[in-house]
């Protein structure tokens, strides 16, 4: 796709056309200044002059699970068309851009779009709070027999823990607190939706590239403040034991085989971690009090 763009932009600027803005939607943060890197690189290696693009980048909050076979055969019931991967999604929505539009743009804010100067603080707060509140109910959730989002936010243990986990994240996110709180409390009844069926096993999926962006910036944020975070504690304690089947024993005193294995998995995520032994010690206790 990247070179698909460099290679438009280089006809935009024979053909002498202006300015534009490239809006650039994956799911990815910062993702403006990656499609501009990308496009750039393509340029170089294939000689190539740009016309002149800036580039826009974008914030989507949307719960959209991957559709099932249900979903396919509900669209063909209500449409009569066969869709292979038909969208299910929820109600509510966020779309916030950030960048110049220099020949101009639709009026998307009718819509509901939100035009900010810096989207990294709404980024911020999806991966921390929705998407790191997933991985906690992917991870601990799962331990507990649920098998989906809504079966375990019903769970008041997991109410709790995803309390807890957003008190911890909150602190580190630049937003009015009573903002804080009411996208909390929108999070909460999303995650209850029992119309949107989003397995934890799906969520649980790729822990290594999703904890170091939903998890670790929190975890760093309290430890060099000299607090041991017990919702990121749980979290990365919990994704351990998704981890190893069968657990390492874990109820002898030194637990050694588990501490090992935490060194370990956080060595993965991070190689800093894995010299932190007060982190080690905390999984290693709540591996105990999340095992039955």
């Amino acid at each position: 796709m990247a070179g698909r763009l460099a290679a438009g932009l280089a006809a935009r600027r024979r053909a002498g056309g202006g300015p534009v803005a490239i809006v650039s939607c994956d799911n990815l943060p910062g993702n403006g200044e990656l499609t501009r890197r990308l496009v750039e690189e393509q340029a170089q290696a294939a000689g190539l002059r740009l016309a002149d693009a800036r580039y826009v980048t974008t914030m989507v909050d949307r719960i959209t699970p991957y559709p099932s076979q249900e979903d396919t055969g509900l669209v063909a019931a209500a449409t009569g068309r066969a869709d292979a991967a038909p969208v299910v999604t929820e109600p509510y929505s966020e779309w916030v851009l950030c960048g110049d539009f220099p020949a101009g743009r639709p009026r998307w804010e009718d819509a509901g779009a939100r035009f900010v100067t810096d989207a990294a603080p709404y980024e911020e707060r999806k991966l921390w709070l929705l998407n790191g509140g997933h991985s906690l109910l992917a991870y601990a959730g799962s331990l507990r027999g649920h098998t989906t989002v809504a079966e375990a936010v019903a769970d008041p243990a997991c109410r709790g823990w995803l309390a807890q986990w957003w008190a911890e994240a909150s602190r580190h996110l630049s937003f009015p607190e009573a903002e804080l709180a009411a996208y909390r409390q929108a999070l909460l009844d999303r995650f209850a939706n029992p119309r949107i069926r989003h397995t934890l096993a799906k969520i649980a999926e790729d822990g290594p590239r999703k904890l170091p962006v939903r998890i670790l910036p929190v975890l760093r944020a309290e430890r060099a403040r000299g607090a041991l975070p017990a919702g990121a504690v749980r979290v990365l304690a919990a994704w351990l034991l998704h981890q190893h089947e069968p657990v390492p024993p874990v109820r002898e005193p030194a637990a050694g085989p588990l501490r090992e294995a935490a060194r370990t998995a956080l060595a993965g995520l991070d190689p800093a971690l894995a010299d932190d032994t007060g982190l080690i010690d905390a999984i290693v206790a709540e591996t105990r009090s999340l095992l039955p």
